[in-house]
């Protein structure tokens, strides 16, 4: 990067992003291909793989190519308007490797019924959340949409969901709802709960789910039951979502290739001399924040070292 004159900076957790556009990324790489004596074939599509005793054969739609080593960087099945296919996955149980089961992850949710109304209304509603689900735990942004739920909390936890299960939301992260109720009544005790919810909730978000879930008559009026069940559902908000918005918009794939096949130092398969998967075609799968395209940056590498 410092090579090639990328400007750049240092966010949250050694992330770094470029000053001017991440294209400037692609062009570095195209540049760094075309000194090594890279060629690229575009437009060009490989159909049937077969071993041979000097390496491998293919057949692709510009015509036979043959190598001693073939790397598969086909990626998962995420995003198939960006040309995501399942290619690798064939290649790989043709050679013997066993797969593990392919998800999409990272993923936004879809609310079903009374629930996708309710967001539909709220669409554009953002606020801090903590969400839990299976001992997994995120804190971030959550973002209602048309369709559903999403921001990076959100997306983060989908990659521990299963399909019918609930997530546990905590609308207020970082505060004891029921000691803040409990002063709010003290302090405000004519105000009706919509009202204070709005001083630390979205007003849109207090009014729904005073509409929907709670009340709003004056605080004075809930007494310690009441405002405890109030603090248990801000603290414990139950969310189920319908399903996910799938591949379709989904920044990862879980499962793929078992690493249990590969060697972690090279990338190379234990099973057929010369052939390597690398990146999200492998079981490997990584949190929002660069670390999947790390992954397939130090894994690219791993392999090109060793061919």
């Amino acid at each position: 990067v410092e090579k090639h004159r990328i400007r750049y900076h240092e966010k949250e957790l050694g992330q770094l992003f470029c000053d001017e556009s991440a294209s400037d990324i692609v062009e570095m790489l195209r540049a760094e291909c075309a000194q090594a004596g890279v060629r690229i074939a575009v437009k060009c599509t490989v159909g049937d793989i077969a071993k041979t005793d000097a390496g491998f054969a293919l057949a692709t739609s510009t015509g036979p190519v043959t190598a001693a080593a073939l790397v598969i960087a086909t990626g998962g099945l995420s995003i198939p308007t960006l040309g995501a296919t399942g290619f690798g996955y064939q290649i790989a149980r043709q050679f013997g490797h066993d797969l593990r089961p392919t998800r999409a992850a990272l993923v936004p949710f879809t609310l079903g019924g009374v629930e996708r109304e309710r967001c539909a209304a709220l669409s554009g509603v953002s606020l801090p959340v903590s969400v839990r689900c299976h001992g997994a735990e995120f804190t971030g942004a959550m973002l209602f949409t048309h369709r559903g739920i999403s921001g990076p909390a959100l997306l983060q936890i989908s990659s521990y969901w299963a399909p019918g299960e609930v997530l546990d939301v905590d609308l207020l992260p970082g505060i004891d709802a029921r000691d803040w109720l409990q002063a709010c009544r003290r302090e405000r005790p004519a105000a009706s709960l919509r009202t204070v919810l709005a001083t630390v909730l979205p007003k849109r978000f207090a009014q729904d789910l005073c509409v929907h879930e709670l009340s709003s008559r004056p605080l004075k009026q809930h007494g310690p039951p009441e405002l405890a069940a109030v603090a248990e559902l801000l603290a414990h908000w139950p969310l189920r979502p319908a399903g996910t918005e799938g591949y379709r918009t989904a920044e990862v794939t879980l499962g793929g290739v078992d690493t249990n096949g590969l060697s972690s130092a090279t990338m190379a398969s234990k099973i057929v001399p010369g052939l390597y998967f690398i990146g999200e075609v492998v079981d490997v799968s990584g949190q929002l924040g660069g670390f999947n395209f790390q992954w397939a940056w130090a894994s690219g590498h791993a392999a090109g070292l060793a061919v």
